[in-house]
């Protein structure tokens, strides 16, 4: 008898748009959350493999809840995929505003790509090392249209944030039906940020960082109060 497949939460935007915010506020929740790579190979690269061996397309990471940041130009649309392997589960569509997401991918290209020049002339048709904003932008706005249109009649299955506009807690936790923490919402939205959080996640836990992140809300509300 075939097992049944357990719901997840598919985060299936772009990178650049708070993968790093939702992968930690999903731990914060209480999810078990992948983001990125495992065992210093990326999710994406794992769901094609498995898709291509006509395996499961979690196989081997379908012991987490939640998965972020797995999305190449040639794996976006593995969210129909998602959606018909683990039937009910939850789908979040993390985005920001156009300029803004492609102003922020140069940036994160220049900043984690070594000798960028030289990859550029040995990889000339690489959109994602040759910042070609244009294609960026048609990866965007493809990807936003196909999404609004698989979930139009499913509005309960897809939930749409922009963590870097300063969305949080007060959408995803009702999407996900679990109460709001007693913790600020992890809006991390610079690399520096980005690479902090890992730094105290990696040092004091989740259950630590959760812990910081509560002490540190709780000092800024006596901080304010007292100067008033």
């Amino acid at each position: 008898m075939k097992q049944k497949a357990t719901p997840k939460i598919f985060c299936i935007g772009l990178n650049k748009t708070g993968t790093v915010s939702l992968h930690v506020a999903f731990k914060i929740l209480g999810f078990k959350s992948i983001h990125n790579k495992y065992r210093k190979k990326f999710i994406g690269s794992i769901m094609s493999d498995n898709l291509k061996n006509k395996k499961r397309i979690l196989s081997g990471i379908e012991h987490y809840d939640a998965y972020s940041d797995w999305s190449f130009p040639s794996t976006m649309y593995l969210y129909k995929v998602f959606d018909k392997q683990y039937p009910n589960s939850k789908f979040i569509l993390n985005t920001r505003n156009l300029e803004d997401w492609v102003s922020s991918r140069e940036k994160h290209v220049k900043r984690t790509t070594p000798n960028l020049k030289k990859i550029q002339k040995k990889y000339p048709k690489n959109s994602w090392f040759n910042l070609d904003k244009e294609k960026w932008k048609k990866e965007w706005k493809d990807l936003h249209r196909d999404v609004f249109s698989y979930f139009k009649n499913r509005p309960q299955d897809l939930l749409v944030i922009n963590v870097p506009a300063g969305e949080g807690w007060e959408k995803l936790c009702p999407f996900l039906g679990v109460p709001i923490p007693d913790a600020p919402f992890p809006k991390k939205n610079t690399a520096f940020e980005d690479d902090l959080v890992r730094f105290f996640i990696s040092f004091l836990g989740v259950n630590g960082f959760n812990r910081l992140l509560c002490a540190l809300s709780k000092i800024k509300r006596i901080i304010v109060r007292n100067n008033h």
